[in-house]
């Protein structure tokens, strides 16, 4: 496991911009896994720089969204889909068919939720983008006695919506349920990239990535894949330094 910390948040965008740069440079059929939420607008922003400027072409890419709310309507602005296509995708040039987020407004989500572990089954990610929720989530795999390896329907914790709230008028419109990929899916990433920023962020990213492996923190089973980066602002690595 490989831990960087940054003193700005422009370097650990920059950073982070570089390797999905490198990767698609290299492989331009390249398959990326997409997460949602504050942390990574910047590296998203970075990215649409690079693409603007030639740097890097999205026109073969293909994209998997980890996670999308249950019952929000389509043209909702806070669905992950909607997200995904004001921070990144309507900037670069990439093919709005390769992109996949589940659907959470899918008639039968158990049905749902076996055809994207299929299209992941097949697809393959060569890196995956993770932040990490207060509680030691990362997509949507709350703390829990045991875990779903594969994309399921998980009903979202009260912190979890409280965090989100700030995204809704109210914490009574934000959803209750959410589908996401698994751990298991996401530990079949060949490289999983885990961002993280702020100090309230410091105690569970320590103790995710050095304490014991627990499905209690689910990003503490990280530590069991052979190939993660992790980007720390100085605030979030303040306890690797003491």
């Amino acid at each position: 496991m490989n831990i960087m910390t940054f003193n700005t948040n422009e370097e650990l965008n920059q950073i982070a911009a570089g390797i999905f740069a490198s990767l698609i440079q290299t492989k331009p059929t390249a398959v990326l896994g997409l997460a949602t939420g504050s942390t990574p607008i910047g590296i998203y922003q970075e990215l649409i720089r690079l693409n603007e400027k030639g740097y890097v072409d999205f026109k073969d890419v293909t994209s998997y969204n980890l996670d999308e709310y249950c019952g929000l309507p389509a043209d909702h602005p806070e669905t992950y889909r909607s997200f995904m296509n004001v921070q990144l995708f309507n900037h670069i040039n990439i093919d709005k068919a390769q992109t996949h987020v589940p659907n959470g407004n899918a008639a039968d989500l158990q049905a749902e939720s076996k055809s994207y572990d299929e299209q992941l089954a097949k697809a393959s990610i060569d890196l995956q983008l993770l932040g990490l929720g207060h509680n030691g989530h990362i997509g949507f795999n709350e703390p829990d006695a045991e875990l779903h390896a594969g994309t399921h329907v998980v009903n979202l914790k009260e912190e979890t919506r409280q965090a989100n709230a700030r995204f809704f008028n109210s914490i009574d419109e934000v959803p209750t349920q959410a589908i996401t990929m698994g751990v298991g899916s996401i530990l079949k990433a060949k490289m999983v990239m885990l961002v993280v920023r702020g100090a309230e962020k410091a105690d569970i990213v320590h103790r995710a990535l050095t304490g014991p492996i627990t499905t209690e923190v689910p990003a503490s089973l990280l530590q069991t894949h052979p190939n993660v980066v992790v980007l720390l602002d100085k605030e979030a690595a303040k306890h690797f330094h003491a």
